[in-house]
């Protein structure tokens, strides 16, 4: 029969006190007879260091967790100024590794060079190299202001995080995302304040393949409820001038690029400031397509003149 927790746990409480030094109280209370000769008292024996107590208990706890099939790993010491409890890493270590790895302050901080390092970025994501980051660092410093370069456009989709897919850290990217990656007031109001309050200098319309908003569009079926319908209602025009042309994946593919395009449209159209702001080369408007499967970002922009000369609206 194995032994249940409660015998376990007393079983480990006496390694424990078979790894501490004896201690005088610990005596039995019938005095054993003095020799007729006492000889004079040796020097008592110096206490255990800290260490050393802590290493005896450790080796009785795992003489004890041996019996019944367990084993128990401390932790390798790490340098501190106060030693850490037995089995609890210390966090300075992490931190200190993390810091060596830190990315230096863009070099360029242009709308072009903003987008070269998203490139990168990505490059780093699909290759599995991310930048290591000290975020606790990096969360203090931004805790009273922001500053981000890039503000992006993105679908709500959950597999296509613009932090993730581009590598960037906090206060790297002003994100607005909804389904489809259409605008609508509310999302337009944000691409504003991110650009005329934050300064933000390129604006990345994020669309991706296997967009089920676009599939839904594409096809007959009414939505069911009018905020569903809503949305398929704002992509499904873009669809409809394709589908003359293709059908199947390939309609879905087309539409996916031109749906990204659009809604890059309708900001310039549909916002003075921000049209204001990409005439004047304040801002830098990119559209661009990340694939599920590979998590390659590729641009698609449409020549911005043509952007510019579309009528507001879808």
């Amino acid at each position: 029969m194995r032994p249940t927790l409660a015998a376990r746990a007393f079983a480990l409480a006496g390694l424990i006190a078979l790894a501490l030094p004896a201690h005088a109280g610990d005596s039995p209370a019938a005095p054993l007879p003095a020799p007729a000769a006492t000889p004079a008292p040796a020097a008592a024996p110096a206490p255990e260091a800290p260490d050393v107590l802590r290493q005896r208990i450790i080796r009785g706890i795992a003489d004890g967790l041996a019996q019944h099939g367990a084993t128990i790993t401390p932790a390798p010491p790490v340098a501190a100024s106060h030693p850490a409890p037995i089995g609890i890493r210390m966090r300075e270590a992490p931190l200190a590794r993390s810091a060596a790895a830190v990315p230096p302050p863009p070099a360029d901080t242009t709308a072009d060079g903003a987008w070269h390092d998203l490139l990168a970025g990505n490059e780093r994501f699909v290759a599995e190299h991310p930048l290591a980051r000290p975020l606790t660092r990096e969360r203090a410093q931004l805790a009273q202001e922001q500053h981000p370069r890039t503000v992006v456009l993105g679908c709500a989709d959950s597999r296509v995080s613009p932090e993730l897919v581009f590598d960037q850290s906090l206060g790297d990217l002003f994100v607005v995302r909804t389904a489809g990656n259409i605008v609508d007031p509310i999302a337009l109001g944000s691409l504003e304040y991110a650009v005329e309050h934050l300064h933000a200098k390129l604006l990345v319309v994020l669309g991706h393949t296997d967009c089920g908003a676009v599939r839904a569009a594409a096809a007959s079926d009414d939505m069911p409820s009018a905020y569903l319908q809503a949305i398929v209602d704002r992509i499904r025009p873009t669809v409809q001038r394709l589908a003359p042309c293709f059908e199947g994946e390939e309609l879905i593919g087309r539409s996916v690029i031109a749906n990204a395009r659009q809604s890059a449209q309708d900001v310039l159209t549909n916002s003075a400031l921000l049209r204001t702001a990409e005439s004047k080369g304040r801002l830098k408007v990119v559209s661009a397509i990340y694939d599920v499967h590979s998590g390659v970002v590729t641009p698609v922009s449409a020549p911005a003149a043509t952007a510019r000369a579309q009528a507001p609206g879808r």
